[in-house]
């Protein structure tokens, strides 16, 4: 990040390279104004510039599309810079050698600029250092004797706030394009789940791109021969095409191909028997800490799930989780393996699901090796045999998660610990099978902060570990029974209103949960996104009081929250993506803290879901 920003020093005092150009300022420099003739010949050679059709054409770091401010039309470019990406939106498009154009638009925000490179003469830009409303920027240049293609760009400045463009134009003759590929043949559908479908076809000669369409909307693009379209909803009829790319526009649509997604797992979703509202809560098993210990039987028939904390490893990378029982010297009125082993099977008796939750504060995993991946298979397995329970919560904390710096694609993992973590999970589940319950309680630095960052990043210098349960997350998402994020003990995170949120009000749930449930852009990159999860699938992580954690809320704004969600009610300034009356229901930490808190947390559930 730092080279990053030695390489793009700020300019402050020092002029742009390029400024606005009067008729006086060219007819000076020696420009030759066009003339008529030559005007009427010329055309407006971007594509979208007024992004009425979303990113079409343009390629984004981080970039989207909103309808308000616009400068013209109905819709405007909105992108927001980070600490090492200036947002940069670009596309090539095809000139004339030795030709002259003048590329133009429209901006809003601090340190916008719009620029051509590639010229094959002197590259140019222009910027505004403060635009608070619509602000036009125009710069020229002539291409070089053998110039055919330039790329237009606007961008901002890094970490500063979001900026608008709309309305770029590029104007001079245009280049030779050639003709459009032809439609792609052989489209057919590979591996059908819940929420995705694979789909391949034959290669286009010529094409340089091929553009994806459900039921008729485009949904990607992509520069292969195959895709797999997720976020889609279990049980329901899609329809597929496809379109071959060049510079010459794109082709005619394919035939048609249909699938239908499979059933949800479990007919509910994976939830295996989950009440429609679930509340979930960690036991402390192993340790009793200040709030005292809280034997099995002695949990409350509100709980739904109960996690036992922890199953740690033998060491960081061995993959050999241990699960012990909480000392009589430190839990005094701890009860025996049997009784334990009794309770449990009176609350699963009842309805309820008890799962061991491996990792913790304290409980590193790494799963570097092929041999930890099959010991963490093995050690799991006998903890959940032994006391004849539900399923696994990963609850993998600290530098348990990180991504090598080649791994930037969080549909396809290579970091080992990822790649073995995913494998073991998977083998769980086939070996157990459709009733195993599987949970994660990431923290928000390894889901939503992905949004923003996604590992070491573009340049290099960021945090490896931003976002890196994105890609466990959407490798287990057909096996997922419920991802309960921990919103806290956090810092401050973006929102998909591109507005930092922190905790300490039903704000901060609300867009955190929001961006689950809609799904999101990893990095600001457009063309991947993180697919949203289905609502009963999500619970929300709180603290169950002030000694528990960072980020406790009042009741009441546990209620804000959650009318938000489900019934578009107490939003407060936070516009969500959408209402989710089936959303699953809430996580804390802890029973043992709600029990020193007189139950507060779940008198609150049970009177709201009641």
């Amino acid at each position: 990040m730092e080279r990053a920003r030695l390489e793009h020093a700020r300019p402050l005092a020092r002029r742009p390279l390029v400024t606005l150009l009067t008729a006086a300022a060219l007819a000076a420099s020696g420009l030759t104004a066009l003339t008529s003739a030559a005007r009427a010949a010329d055309a407006d050679l971007a594509r979208n510039g007024g992004f009425e059709s979303a990113l079409d054409g343009w390629t984004c770091t981080a970039g989207t599309t909103v309808t308000s401010p616009v400068h013209s039309g109905a819709t405007a470019l909105k992108a927001t810079p980070a600490g090492a990406d200036n947002a940069r939106c670009a596309q090539t498009v095809s000139v004339k050698p030795d030709s002259q154009y003048t590329l133009s638009g429209y901006v809003q925000g601090t340190y916008v600029y719009l620029g051509a490179s590639g010229t094959g003469t002197t590259d140019v830009s222009t910027w505004a250092q403060s635009a608070p409303d619509w602000q036009q920027l125009t710069t020229t240049f002539r291409t070089g004797p053998s110039t055919t293609k330039v790329t237009i760009y606007t961008h901002g400045w890094y970490g500063t706030g979001a900026y608008h463009a709309d309305d770029i134009s590029l104007t001079g003759p245009g280049g030779e394009t050639g003709q459009p590929p032809a439609a792609p043949g052989g489209l057919k559908t590979g591996s059908v789940t819940s929420s995705a479908v694979a789909l391949s076809w034959s290669p286009v000669p010529g094409a340089t791109g091929y553009a994806v369409y459900r039921d008729g909307t485009r949904v990607s693009t992509v520069t292969g021969t195959s895709t797999t379209v997720s976020g889609l909803t279990p049980s329901t009829a899609y329809s597929f095409q496809v379109t071959a790319v060049n510079d010459g526009g794109e082709s005619a649509r394919s035939a048609t191909v249909t699938a239908t997604t499979a059933q949800r797992p479990d007919d509910g979703g994976g939830s295996s028997g989950l009440p429609a509202h679930a509340l979930v809560g960690y036991l402390h098993a192993s340790f009793a800490n200040g709030s005292g210990y809280t034997r099995m039987a002695d949990v409350p028939d509100s709980w739904d799930v109960i996690d036992l904390a922890f199953g740690e490893p033998t060491s960081v990378t061995s993959g050999d989780i241990r699960f012990e029982r909480c000392p009589v010297a430190e839990c005094p009125n701890v009860e025996s393996d049997a009784e334990f082993k009794a309770a449990i099977k009176a609350k699963q008796a009842a309805g309820k699901k008890v799962l061991i939750s491996i990792g913790g504060q304290n409980g590193q995993v790494q799963l570097t090796s092929t041999a930890a991946r099959d010991k963490f298979v093995s050690s799991v397995s006998a903890i959940i045999d032994e006391y004849g329970l539900d399923g696994l919560d990963i609850d993998f904390e600290g530098h348990s998660l990180s991504l090598n710096a080649d791994d930037t694609d969080f549909k396809n993992p290579k970091t080992p610990v990822i790649v073995n973590l995913v494998s073991a999970v998977k083998t769980l589940k086939a070996k157990y099978g459709d009733d195993f319950v599987l949970t994660m309680a990431p923290e928000t630095f390894f889901v939503q902060l992905g949004y923003q960052y996604y590992g070491t990043g573009k340049w290099g210098g960021q945090d490896p570990r931003a976002g890196a349960y994105l890609p466990v997350i959407h490798a287990l998402r057909d096996d997922l029974t419920l991802l309960h994020v921990q919103d806290y003990n956090s810092g401050s995170i973006m929102g998909l209103d591109n507005q930092y949120h922190s905790m300490g009000g039903a704000d901060f749930h609300i867009a955190m949960t929001d961006m689950l449930l809609t799904g999101f852009p990893v990095a600001g990159d457009a063309n991947n996104v993180f697919p949203p999860l289905r609502p009963d699938q999500v619970a929300i992580g709180m603290p169950a009081s002030t000694q528990a954690g960072n980020g406790h809320v009042s009741s009441a704004e546990v209620n804000k929250a959650l009318n938000c969600l489900t019934r578009k009610t107490d939003c407060g300034s936070y516009a969500t993506h959408g209402t989710w009356p089936d959303l699953r229901g809430l996580m804390t930490w802890s029973i043992n803290w709600d029990r020193y808190s007189n139950w507060e947390f779940q008198k609150n559930f049970d009177a709201y879901f009641g």
